[in-house]
């Protein structure tokens, strides 16, 4: 019997992926989470051989989420799952401990094998991230952009603040305090050697971050 959980907060994407792999699996059990606490609920209460996880639903930053799974339940194969081309967020996603990365667009089409392989203790890399993957083996460190040194939560600050939000918002946002955000402030324009909040906007800009 293999239980997988899917976790998404658009019902009608869950019930479109359970149908998809129930026609080609037997004997799964399907669980569904509409967000990051409820999955969190879910692999408490019952064990899971797989997680399909949205990593932009609401509440908790599914990096979090990434997080408690690596730490509290490390036989889970986590396949994230994300409308973000594999290339912008896939290295960052295995990085934090998924076991494989597959785009929205293409998971029709795909879905199905990732989990085989996931299940029989494999990766699932699409060949857009193999590619992005032999690209950053290939780069010398002096030329990968700044951001890639940041820690998930320092990135999650530098994306809030480049829309344009207070450290107050920001604090409330994360359930932070706002020494703590200012903390992780003083980080991200410390690292992008940046020195004000218009540079840190043009800097997003430019390398993409507000579409991560």
């Amino acid at each position: 019997m293999t239980r997988i959980l899917l976790a998404d907060d658009h019902a009608i994407l869950r019930q479109g992926l359970k149908q998809i792999l129930a026609d080609e699996l037997q004997d799964v059990v399907f669980g569904d989470a509409g967000d990051a606490a409820q999955a969190i609920e879910q692999l408490r209460r019952a064990p899971w051989d797989v997680l399909i996880l949205d990593i932009t639903m609401p509440g908790r930053n599914g990096f979090e989420v990434l997080a408690t799974v690596r730490r509290d339940f490390p036989a889970v194969r986590v396949l994230v799952l994300s409308s973000t081309p594999e290339d912008q967020l896939g290295v960052r996603a295995l990085k934090a401990g998924a076991t494989g990365y597959l785009n929205k667009q293409t998971a029709p089409e795909q879905l199905v094998g990732a989990v085989q392989q996931l299940l029989v203790g494999e990766r699932f890399i699409s060949k857009a991230l193999a590619q992005r993957l032999a690209a950053d083996l290939g780069r010398p460190l002096s030329e990968q952009a700044l951001h890639e040194a940041l820690s998930e939560r320092e990135l999650q600050v530098c994306k809030l603040m480049a829309q344009g939000k207070t450290i107050k918002v920001i604090a409330d946002e994360l359930s932070l305090s706002a020494k703590t955000i200012s903390t992780f402030r003083s980080r991200v324009f410390e690292k992008l050697a940046l020195h004000n909040d218009i540079e840190l906007a043009h800097y997003a800009n430019e390398h993409g971050l507000l579409e991560l």
